[in-house]
């Protein structure tokens, strides 16, 4: 609608200018006005809307040579009609309608240029979106592939220190391994996936933890199935949660309970990751888990998507994801 009335309002001023021109010549100014308002405006109404409609060129072409002469020659009956001066006997009608035919011509043909001009720079537009869709999409998936290793290498070295001292734990623990990688390498190298999913994997993951630190760690999921079925970046939560336990609970003499929560209203999914373990020591919460968390946040939601940590009084931190639906 606003392009329409732009469109409008150019040809009011085009043709304004023409009879400013024209009254040099011909004058009165009112007649000039008319004539090249009403010749402008049946122009526009048939030529342009012609032009838009018909994409052919051979056809746009043909059909701009029967339409173009009658939009003027009815622009021309309105004015004679409109104004009572003048008439197709008169001997300046010829010439009027030549005059008309000329401007209209520009008319179009400037129309027909803004209009592959504008064609090219919104298939521009689109071309960079998609590339720059393609570009954020792969730094994701480097972002998210940046996860696993580090948390294998860590599982592995767990692996390597208690094959000698305890196997039969070692090979409990593979097995764990073992499980928590047929569900990772499906789902965090799907670009879909829910809440509930990523849950999954990380009663996978702190289940692995467990065999480590035994009674020091304990954990709460409490959230409500309709949060659980919110579609969720695989891998968002499990760098929080290990967050929580390498700088939490860990330190921690008698270990702690990690609680994840989560809430849901129309437009926004909010999510805690909190412990009870020893608070934040200096830039913890600048590591580079909480980075690459921020990072995919501000490539997948730009500013709507926060994440916030707290310190809680009695010991503990709590970190808080804010996403939007």
């Amino acid at each position: 609608m606003k392009k329409i009335l732009l469109i409008f309002i150019a040809t009011f001023i085009f043709c304004t200018a023409i009879a400013l021109v024209l009254t040099l010549f011909m004058p009165p100014f009112w007649l000039e006005f008319i004539i090249s308002q009403c010749i402008g405006l049946s122009s526009l109404i048939i030529n342009v809307g012609l032009a838009h409609y018909v994409k052919s060129k051979i056809r746009r072409v043909a059909a701009l040579c029967i339409t173009l002469p009658g939009s003027v020659a009815i622009g021309l009956t309105l004015a004679f009609y409109i104004t009572g001066v003048g008439g197709w006997n008169d001997s300046f009608t010829l010439k009027a309608m030549v005059i008309g035919l000329f401007f209209a011509l520009i008319g179009v043909i400037t129309f027909l240029l803004y209009e592959r001009i504008e064609s090219e720079m919104s298939q521009r537009t689109l071309i960079k979106s998609e590339s720059e869709k393609r570009e954020i999409e792969a730094n994701l998936k480097m972002l998210q592939a940046q996860i696993e290793p580090h948390f294998l290498f860590n599982t592995l070295a767990n692996v390597s220190s208690l094959i000698d001292s305890d196997p039969a734990l070692a090979k409990k623990l593979l097995e764990r391994l073992n499980d928590w990688l047929r569900v990772a390498l499906v789902r965090a190298r799907s670009d879909k996936a829910t809440l509930d999913d990523e849950l999954d994997m990380l009663e996978n993951y702190l289940q692995i933890l467990k065999i480590r630190f035994g009674e020091r760690l304990r954990w709460r999921i409490d959230v409500p199935e309709a949060a659980r079925l919110t579609v969720f970046p695989p891998m968002l939560l499990q760098p929080l949660v290990e967050n929580a336990v390498r700088h939490g609970i860990e330190p921690k003499i008698g270990g702690g309970e990690i609680g994840i929560r989560a809430t849901i209203d129309a437009a926004t999914l909010r999510i805690e990751v909190c412990d009870t373990g020893v608070g934040l020591v200096g830039d913890e919460g600048g590591g580079a888990g909480l980075a690459n968390v921020r990072a995919r946040l501000a490539a997948l939601f730009g500013t709507t998507g926060k994440l916030e940590l707290e310190n809680i009084d009695g010991g503990g931190v709590c970190a808080r994801l804010e996403l939007p639906k």
